[in-house]
C-alpha cells in the first residue's frame, strides 16, 4: 500500500466517503509503517495515533481487533448509550473512554464496543429508541427518568 497508485485506492474506497483524503492517509500511513515499524502495524496507542488519518477511535479499534488488546473505541453509539447507562456524564470521547475504563472490567473493554454499537443500531436508536423492548432498560437512566416524568 505504501507504493500503491492513489487513483486505484480511491476507486476501491470511494463508497466510504472522503475517499480523496482517505486514500492519501492510507498511503502515508503505509509508508510510515514500512519505514518506522518494519512493515508491522504498531500495537500501541501512542504509535498508532502518529499514523496519518489514525485518531484515537481508529487506534483503539486496531488494538482491539488486530492486536487482541483491551481497548475502548468511543463512537456516537458508545458515547450516547454509556451516558444513558450512567457510566459517564461526559461528551468528550477521551473522557468517556477514561470513564469506561474505570467502570468496566478490562476483559470487557473490547467487546463493549461491539455490543453497544449493535444495541444502538438495533434497539437504542438515537431518533427512535425502542425502550419498551430493551433488555437493559432497567439500567438506563434516560429510560427511568422518562418513566418518572410520565407519572
Amino acid at each position: 500500500m505504501a507504493n500503491a497508485d492513489i487513483e486505484k485506492i480511491k476507486v476501491l474506497i470511494k463508497s466510504s466517503g472522503f475517499y480523496n483524503a482517505k486514500a492519501k492517509n492510507i498511503i502515508n500511513a503505509s509508508k510510515k509503517i514500512v519505514s518506522n515499524y518494519s512493515g508491522e502495524v504498531p500495537d500501541n496507542l501512542k504509535d498508532l495515533i502518529t499514523l496519518s488519518g489514525v485518531g484515537r477511535k481508529t487506534a483503539n479499534v486496531v488494538l482491539a481487533t488486530a492486536h487482541n488488546k483491551p481497548a475502548i473505541a468511543v463512537d456516537t453509539h458508545v458515547a450516547r448509550i454509556s451516558k444513558h447507562l450512567g457510566l459517564t456524564e461526559h461528551t468528550d470521547p477521551v473522557k468517556i473512554e477514561k470513564d469506561l475504563q474505570n467502570e468496566l472490567p478490562k476483559k470487557y473493554w473490547s467487546i463493549w464496543n461491539h455490543l453497544i454499537i449493535e444495541h444502538g443500531r438495533a434497539i437504542c436508536k438515537a431518533r427512535n429508541p425502542q425502550c419498551s423492548i430493551c433488555e437493559i432498560n432497567k439500567l438506563c437512566h434516560k429510560y427511568l427518568n422518562d418513566k418518572m416524568e410520565s407519572l
